[in-house]
């Protein structure tokens, strides 16, 4: 690794399927912690952090057809919430300063959204994890996450998941699946690969903002904070 961080300002996006340590469900105390430290080590060396969470690991879509489609939206911005709570709970007893803003205000628990006040823990040095979204449903937290990157001006998006890069088709499934190490906006978006959804990606590519898909874990993180080439470069 080299001396100094590679970037300044960065938007971590992690999966709530991450969170869950591959059991699919709830918070895995040991990935929390993982990804904390991480998190804990890259802020003492100076890097500004922002982070948006998924919901994945309580509530992925709709229970059944019959749900309204806002309504099941709107319940996966709360599983969001609990995400973002549970990973500043981890942070601060490490001693890493921490707020939580979300999209649908919920003061009692968390900052509403507010950008300026958001850029301004970042350049105190307080880890920002941004939960509920957008605070509107059909949107999605990987277009959350682009569109909080594009508002703090962050230089990349690290899109942490629970594979180690981009493939043609998923990997557990088919061992024949072709591994992407780089590839354009368009290509995503034309060969319809699981990175970001159409909308995340056009955000990101309008905004020229990279993103570097890759395994979830301490020691990935740091890496490619620190520009260590690995996973897939979307840019």
């Amino acid at each position: 690794m080299t001396q100094e961080p590679m970037y300044k300002r960065v938007l971590l996006k992690i999966s709530g399927e991450a969170l869950s340590g591959g059991t699919g469900f709830g918070i895995n105390n040991d990935v929390l912690k993982d990804i904390s430290l991480g998190i804990k080590e890259l802020v003492e060396s100076g890097v500004e952090i922002a982070v948006v969470v998924g919901g994945g690991n309580f509530w992925r879509g709709r229970t059944s057809e019959g749900m309204d489609r806002t309504t099941a939206d709107y319940i996966g911005m709360l599983a969001t919430v609990m995400n973002a709570m549970a990973l500043q709970d981890s942070l601060e007893s490490l001693d890493v300063p921490t707020r939580v803003q979300t999209g649908i205000e919920m003061n009692k628990v968390a900052e509403p959204y507010i950008r300026r006040r958001a850029v301004r823990h970042l350049e105190k040095g307080r880890v920002v994890i941004f939960g509920a979204g957008t605070g509107n449903p059909y949107f999605s937290t990987d277009t959350a996450a682009a569109l909080r990157a594009a508002e703090m001006e962050a230089e990349v998006i690290l899109l942490a998941k629970n594979v180690d890069a981009v493939y043609d088709k998923d990997p557990k499934v088919h061992p024949d699946a072709k591994k992407f190490t780089h590839l354009t906006y368009m290509e995503v978006i034309n060969r319809e690969l699981k990175v970001m959804d159409s909308t995340a990606t056009s955000l990101c590519m309008d905004n020229n903002i990279v993103i570097k898909v890759f395994e979830l874990s301490t020691e990935n993180i740091i890496k490619v904070v620190y520009g260590e080439n690995m996973g897939t470069i979307v840019e």
